[in-house]
Order: structure tokens, then C-alpha cells, then sequence
């Protein structure tokens, strides 16, 4: 059971990290709290990036 739950959660984390990629909030030099915090919120997102969630953050 602990094996599923972990294969959901990563499964989870990798779609959020390709919705991330795909944006392409990983190029470019901002690196400031809007920027990282949006990353982490889309990653966080994750499969539901796909069907229309699109987290911005600001600080």
C-alpha cells in the first residue's frame, strides 16, 4: 500500500514538474520570490495544470 502511495505522489510531482517545463518557467534569469514560489505552486499543481490550473503567486 505504501509503495502505491508513493508511486502517486511522485507520478503526481513529475506532471507538475513537465507542466512546469512546458511553460518554461525554468529559462531566463528571474530569480526572485514571485518567480520560485510560482514554480513550486505549478509543481505542487500538478496534473491539474493540464486541465486549465494555472497557479500564480505573488509575494
Amino acid at each position: 500500500m505504501r509503495r502505491i502511495v508513493l508511486v502517486v505522489i511522485l507520478v503526481w510531482l513529475v506532471g507538475g514538474f513537465a507542466a512546469a517545463m512546458q511553460r518554461d518557467y525554468f529559462t531566463g534569469s528571474s530569480a526572485d520570490c514571485d518567480h520560485g514560489a510560482t514554480i513550486a505552486a505549478t509543481i505542487v499543481a500538478g496534473p491539474l495544470n493540464f486541465i486549465g490550473a494555472d497557479p500564480q503567486v505573488t509575494c
